[in-house]
């Protein structure tokens, strides 16, 4: 549980409330997408890791991959989620783009 909570206090220096509240409305964001189409998660890998990269925050999009970089999966398959950030985005128009990387 101690790493867990170092991944919340920095990565690369930055200050992290913010970063916080915005991934966590982002994930907000995903988890509404998901409950209007939960055929969706049939896809998707059981016990996985989410990482969301934001394609309209850069430094959003950078920090969540430096925290994977940083923390990795804890050997739990990782599914990469790109979408926008907009509070106006509509999903039925722009549903997020959902990853999940094959071991080769």
């Amino acid at each position: 549980m101690a790493e867990r909570k170092a991944t919340i206090r920095k990565v690369n220096g930055r200050k992290p409330r913010k970063v916080v509240e915005r991934n966590v409305r982002l994930l907000g964001h995903f988890m509404r997408y998901v409950l209007a189409h939960p055929e969706m998660l049939d896809g998707l890998p059981e016990n996985f890791e989410l990482v969301i990269l934001p394609d309209d925050d850069p430094q959003i999009r950078r920090y969540n991959l430096d925290l994977l970089s940083t923390y990795g999966s804890e050997g739990k398959p990782v599914v990469f989620v790109r979408m926008a950030t907009s509070k106006k985005v509509n999903f039925n128009r722009a549903r997020p783009d959902v990853y999940v990387p094959l071991a080769v």
